[in-house]
């Protein structure tokens, strides 16, 4: 069945049954706004939009798979500033001849990566489009810390990471050369594997700058450098080069290292710590802050791409 057989209301009444409740939503979809609790007093919010053919294609991930993509975007970012999420407002635009189970699918995908943190699909809108498109936006909730943000950076900080990188560019690789192995880099693409509370730990450890890594360590790094006027030096002996990435490299004439620090979408969360301060637990030192500019690997300029454009 179509999304034009079913029509709007229909999808609506599909979807909303797909999507669970989270704590902080005291008031969910069917009126005209949702109501999320805000205990701190203040809202983190951050949007991400994916259009197909430029952020996904349906012939390599199924649905719920861009699902938790979607929502795994979103909810990194509050991560990054040292919040928890608390809700999702999804906007969903789709041809009309799209599959009705396809778009129930995807709201799935959605509602389990948001249960993972505690969070709910809240809202949203939905449209006929030729190009199907999802846009959501995350909210989230500080409990009471500062935010962390790009800008407080010093030199003789710390620079860590949490979580993986690489694997998802490896992935897209591997999909992009017309391969569906090894199954671990494939399915990182596909699911990013987010290490949500280490953002708050970070914010409790004293972080003094944060970002998501979305788009390359060493371009996201760079943001972070602007913002804190600072320099900032990456060692290629932090990273672990995985056996299946090793091999996937080499079969496809590949530097591993180009995807591990540049390479997006596996949304590990790099942050900055002062210096003799202990890291949280499951963060490890990846390279240090000192004065000057820019980014540099083993305190050499990096020669290939630092990470992905969408104008590019």
């Amino acid at each position: 069945m179509s999304i034009a057989e079913i029509g709007e209301f229909g999808l609506i009444s599909r979807v909303v049954a797909r999507l669970g409740t989270g704590s902080q939503a005291l008031l969910g979809p069917g009126d005209d706004g949702a109501v999320v609790a805000a205990p701190d007093g203040r809202v983190v919010a951050s949007t991400d939009v994916l259009v197909e053919g430029r952020h996904f294609r349906r012939d390599w991930s199924g649905p719920a798979d861009i699902g938790h993509r979607a929502a795994a975007a979103n909810l990194a970012d509050i991560a990054a500033m040292g919040a928890t999420p608390t809700a999702l407002l999804v906007a969903f635009c789709a041809p009309p001849d799209l599959d009705v189970t396809w778009a129930e699918e995807l709201a799935g995908g959605l509602s389990e990566e948001a249960a993972l943190v505690g969070a709910s699909v809240v809202g949203g809108d939905m449209s006929s489009s030729p190009t199907l498109t999802i846009a959501v936006t995350a909210l989230g909730d500080l409990g009471g810390k500062p935010p962390v943000v790009r800008s407080g950076a010093q030199p003789g900080d710390t620079l860590a990471l949490s979580g993986r990188t690489g694997h998802a560019a490896a992935g897209y690789t591997i999909l992009s050369r017309g391969f569906r192995t090894p199954k671990m880099l494939v399915e990182a693409y596909r699911r990013p594997d987010v290490p949500y509370a280490s953002g708050p730990l970070a914010a409790s450890a004293g972080a003094t700058s944060m970002i998501d890594v979305s788009d390359g360590l060493l371009q996201d790094l760079g943001h972070i450098a602007t913002a804190s006027i600072v320099g900032i030096d990456v060692r290629t002996d932090a990273f672990e080069v995985p056996s299946p990435m090793r091999d996937a490299a080499s079969a496809l004439g590949v530097d591993p290292y180009q995807w591990l620090l540049a390479g997006g979408e596996d949304h590990a969360l790099a942050a900055t710590f002062p210096p003799g301060v202990a890291l949280p637990e499951g963060w490890h030192e990846i390279g240090t802050v000192h004065d000057g500019t820019g980014i540099t690997v083993d305190r050499k300029a990096w020669s290939g791409s630092a990470g992905w454009d969408h104008f590019r």
